[in-house]
This record gives C-alpha cells, structure tokens and sequence, in this order.
C-alpha cells in the first residue's frame, strides 16, 4: 500500500514561490506516473502538472510557465510554484497511477479517476 505525503505549502504573497513535495511512505518511484491536482473552497478539483516514467510532463494553461513538477531521487515529487497568484489558493494533492502500468502524463491529468493513490493535502494560500 502506497502512503502520500504531501508538504511545503504554506502563505505567500502575490508574485512569491513555494515548493511543495510529495514523498511516498515505503515505496520507491519506479514504472510511475503520477501528478498534482488542487481545489479550492466551492470550486470543483482542477488538474494542475503530470508526470510520467519517461520523464515527459504535462500542465494545465492556468500554470504553464510558472509551475514545475519534477521527481527527486526515487521517491519525492515535487512542484515549483514561481510568480504566486491568488487565484493559485487552493488545496494541493499529490497523486500516483497504477503501480503495476504507468499512464501518460497527459492520461494522468485528463483521466484523474485513474490514479489510485492520493496523499491528504497541503494548503497554498497567495494574497
């Protein structure tokens, strides 16, 4: 069983960078495929950076160029947020695909439903 642990989120203001990591309990990244996903208060969750094994990634255009997701060593995920907007508040979630196939960066954002393993969160708050 695969435990997410999310941290690094934090208040910054407008214009500011924060770094959220994401490191699996017991489990080291190998065929993986996983990604970044936020939701803010009465809005629904929205696909933020993926990730798959051939080190392609993939993000939405509410944070390209300003967002970097990236896989550290064998078991932390990370995301580089630069250039903050507070429109970016929101809870992040770190979340991984199937352990025994990977999807496709694009899959693991277009097709969330796949992803099997989710950590519980860490707020980013941008004012």
């Amino acid at each position: 069983h695969v435990q997410l642990v999310e941290s690094g989120g934090g208040s910054v203001q407008a214009g500011g960078s924060l770094r959220l990591s994401c490191e699996a309990d017991g489990y080291t990244y190998s065929s993986y495929s996983m990604g970044w996903f936020r939701q803010a208060p009465g809005k629904e969750r929205e696909a933020v950076a993926g990730i798959d094994s051939d080190g392609i990634t993939t993000y939405s255009d509410s944070v390209k160029g300003r967002f970097t997701i990236s896989v550290d060593g064998r078991n932390i995920l990370n995301l580089q947020m630069n250039n903050l907007k507070p429109e970016d508040t929101a809870m992040y979630y770190c979340a991984h695909g199937p352990l025994t196939y990977g999807l496709t960066a694009i899959q693991v954002l277009s097709t969330p439903s796949s992803l099997n393993y989710w950590g519980q969160g860490t707020q980013v708050t941008v004012s």
